[in-house]
Order: C-alpha cells, then structure tokens, then sequence
C-alpha cells in the first residue's frame, strides 16, 4: 500500500477533525466520552496541535487519501525531551494491513531519540498491536509502567524507549 505520512498545518485542520471524530467514537467502547448537543465529542486539544510549540499533527494517507492521523508533543512534564504520541489513529477499513506499523515508524522517524506512548488497558485491540510494534523499532530497553494517571479517566499502560532511523 502507498502509505505517507506529512506534517500538517492550519489549513489541513478540518480533515484531522473529522478524522478525530472518528477517533473519537471508535475510544468511547473505552472510556466514558459522550456527545455534545450538537452530536459531536469534544477534544479540547486539537488546536494545540496547530499552534503551539512542541506539537505537531500528521496527516497519514493511504494512495493520497485520508486514513488516519498522529498528533505528537514535547511538552509532557516528567518526560523533558522525548517526544509523546499523544494521539493515534487508523480509519477501520486500513486496519490489519500494515498501515499502521508503517504510518508509526514514518512518525518516530520525524524525531529520532526518546518516546512515550500510552494506550487504555480495557482497549484489547491497542494492547495486542503497541506492545509489538514497539518491541520491534525499540533502541534498547522498552521501560513499561501501568497505572491510572489523574487525568485519564481509566487505567493505562504507558511505555518509554529509543527509536533511531
């Protein structure tokens, strides 16, 4: 499959949007998410993404078109200078196809050096494909912790490690 990844700016804003929607709905059998009045689930973040230093939004297509997105960050207290995909999605018609290991490694690529990533202990779909995917492009020990961090409102699993192109 002709997978890409590419940085995106402002403009391409309303395509990670709808994308996170998407995104949205498929966390919600997770963790306690609702719908606004508008019928629409709030990700107060997202424009953090387009403006602040230290976060970045990737647009993954697959033959030019959208199938998912990354949003990464730098500014995880606790974690100065490594980089935290923070947010990871793959539209359900690419899943079990490769995409997302290939869109995963395109993004560690963009900063090589230390990660954190985290995925939801009761997402079973997450726990079986990080922990791979990780063992896999890791540089050295992979340090994994679980636990219930105070703002996410269910226990998680969240990994360290090196990544080098």
């Amino acid at each position: 499959m002709d997978v890409d990844v590419r940085f995106v700016g402002p403009d391409d804003k309303p395509v990670i949007a709808s994308l996170m929607q998407l995104y949205l709905h498929d966390s919600s059998e997770f963790e306690p998410l609702e719908l606004s009045t508008h019928g629409l689930f709030d990700f107060p973040w997202l424009d953090s993404y387009f403006s602040a230093l230290g976060r970045e939004a990737y647009l993954v297509t697959v033959g030019g078109r959208p199938a998912g997105f990354a949003l990464v960050r730098n500014d995880v207290p606790g974690d100065e200078g490594a980089w935290n995909l923070a947010e990871f999605f793959i539209v359900r018609g690419y899943r079990g196809k490769g995409v997302a290991a290939q869109a995963v490694r395109m993004v560690l690529a963009r900063h090589p050096g230390r990660w954190t990533l985290s995925w939801l202990v009761a997402n079973t779909p997450a726990a079986r494909f990080w922990p791979r995917l990780v063992d896999a492009v890791a540089v050295g020990p992979v340090v994994r912790a679980e636990g219930r961090p105070p703002d996410v409102p269910a226990p998680t699993v969240r990994v360290r490690f090196r990544f080098e192109n």
